[in-house]
């Protein structure tokens, strides 16, 4: 097998499972609070992640380097960005807090502005005209003219854990931890934290071992198997972009789930939001005609 297929499998591996979160989300937060299924599902993914990295034989480099940059990229994944998603989740349909989450790549390519030096194209500031007017026909489910929010802070969360995400991205561009140690020791430094804000606020509940597996699988999935996936996905691929767009598949197999497994009634505005927010995704990502070099 080449190493491009192999990676496109790979690549379709992780995007199937990402497929599945937002009804896994929706289905454990009908059994748990946010901090109780993030605590639940960042121990799972450490503990996954610790077999993984003790099995490639890094252990002693993840205890020994990475740690100064593991204290703030682990408050920001998982602690905040997950925190903060899953609180829209619990706020929000399945369908419009997936779609409004697909927007944090225009966010990174905005906040690079300010952050990294970055110009912004024409093309750009279309892509983002575009998305997020699919973001403002989802937040009024479809009354574009009434500012008056089916739930504001849903949609706020929404958008807000976008803005962690590419900002997370950005501040970890220059990490020059290998990904699975790096994850490792981020929810080395997260999973603490988590711990201490549950005992001080719900506690340790017993929900049924439905709600346990609904939680096990988020972590085990979502954060866990599915990063590894994409990693390996972008490392064997010749051209990233080949890997990068069969993100696009994901969208209407989370809708379809959501609407089989969670019982969600699919809303028109979300498929028309969700349909201008790729459409706007699809502008920015698209291939840049190279000009020729010049004497």
């Amino acid at each position: 097998m080449s190493q491009d297929r192999a990676a496109i499998l790979y690549g379709l591996g992780a995007v199937a499972l990402w497929s599945t979160v937002a009804t896994a989300f929706k289905l454990a937060l009908s059994w748990m609070s946010p901090l109780e299924l993030m605590w639940l599902a960042a121990l799972v993914s450490w503990l996954l992640m610790g077999a993984l990295v003790v099995a490639q034989g890094r252990m002693q480099q993840a205890l020994r380097y990475g740690w100064r940059t593991a204290l703030w990229a682990g408050l920001m994944n998982p602690v905040a960005y997950y925190l903060v998603l899953f609180a829209a989740y619990d706020r929000l349909p399945g369908q419009e807090a997936m779609a409004l989450n697909y927007t944090w790549a225009l966010a990174m390519a905005f906040l690079a502005v300010p952050l990294l030096g970055h110009q912004l194209t024409r093309r750009d500031m279309l892509a983002g005209l575009i998305a997020y007017a699919g973001v403002w026909v989802i937040a009024t489910r479809g009354q574009v003219f009434n500012v008056a929010f089916e739930d504001g802070l849903g949609v706020a969360l929404a958008l807000a854990s976008t803005l962690l995400w590419a900002l997370y991205w950005l501040l970890n561009a220059r990490d020059a931890r290998p990904p699975l140690v790096g994850q490792w020791q981020n929810f080395s430094v997260g999973l603490p934290i988590l711990t201490i804000l549950l005992l001080f606020g719900p506690g340790f509940q017993w929900h049924g071992m439905t709600a346990l597996a609904s939680g096990v699988y988020v972590g085990l999935f979502e954060m866990g198997i599915a990063f590894v996936l994409w990693q390996l996905a972008i490392h064997k691929v010749s051209r990233t972009a080949k890997v990068s767009t069969l993100i696009f598949l994901s969208p209407p197999v989370s809708l379809l789930l959501l609407y089989v497994v969670v019982g969600e009634p699919l809303l028109s505005s979300t498929l028309t939001g969700l349909l201008l927010i790729l459409a706007g995704l699809a502008l920015q990502q698209w291939p840049r005609k190279e000009l020729p070099a010049t004497d």
